[in-house]
């Protein structure tokens, strides 16, 4: 038995190494590394330093476009656009859990539980665009994915926050969409046909920004979750 063993296996040793498939998709990394992948993405400032790129980059196009057209404005998304939820979000380890009260000192904290709280933070380069913005008379649009029952504490939030708008637009509660894109493009159309001219749409999901409806868009980093 031991001699057909090593055969076996001396077999097996010579035997030509099938290729991996081409199309083999990766492999899924351990939820501890993507953890601690995201902590120093965060704490390193590489997360802010590229806020700060984009939102410089969308400053300078707002600077050149404003005084060139009639009633401009600017549309940016809320939460980790405008406000910073990563609190709430990294006594969770980074998990998105939607409903549920919320610990900030052991957690788990439900995220509707933590914006009833209004403690989100400034994100300090948009809130920087939007006083420029206001300065150069543009008007500003949010437009969120936040159920319309967060209208007063989101305002109160934003305005806490330094923020000054012409309109918060939120989920209406008598519909359902399949996606962001569904709910944001109308409201963008809505806006044009009023008159303004969308001069940029800033954002940290692709579903803040497709469809069109804004001359440029900008594109915020968000290594934490994914809304269609």
């Amino acid at each position: 038995m031991y001699a057909l063993l090593l055969a076996a296996a001396g077999c097996a040793a010579g035997a030509p190494t099938r290729p991996a498939p081409a199309n083999r998709p990766p492999p899924v990394p351990a939820l501890y590394d993507t953890q601690r992948r995201i902590t120093e993405y965060i704490d390193s400032g590489r997360y802010d330093a590229e806020v700060a790129r984009v939102v410089a980059e969308a400053s300078q196009w707002l600077d050149r476009r404003a005084p060139e057209v009639r009633k401009p404005a600017i549309v940016l998304d809320v939460d980790e656009t405008a406000l910073s939820n990563w609190r709430a979000y990294r006594v969770n380890g980074w998990a998105r859990i939607l409903n549920g009260p919320c610990d900030l000192a052991q957690g788990p904290c439900g995220i509707r539980a933590w914006q009833e709280m209004s403690a989100a933070v400034a994100i300090e380069p948009t809130l920087r665009l939007v006083e420029r913005a206001r300065v150069l008379g543009v008007a500003v649009f949010f437009i969120s994915g936040r159920p319309e029952a967060t209208r007063v504490l989101t305002e109160r939030n934003l305005r806490e926050q330094g923020y000054s708008f012409d309109e918060l637009i939120l989920l209406p509660s008598d519909r359902t969409f399949r996606s962001g894109v569904d709910f944001k493009v109308p409201e963008r159309q809505r806006l044009t046909e009023a008159g303004y001219a969308i001069l940029l749409n800033l954002g940290d999901q692709w579903s803040d920004l497709e469809g069109g409806y804004a001359e440029r868009t900008f594109a915020l980093p968000n290594p934490v979750y994914h809304l269609p």
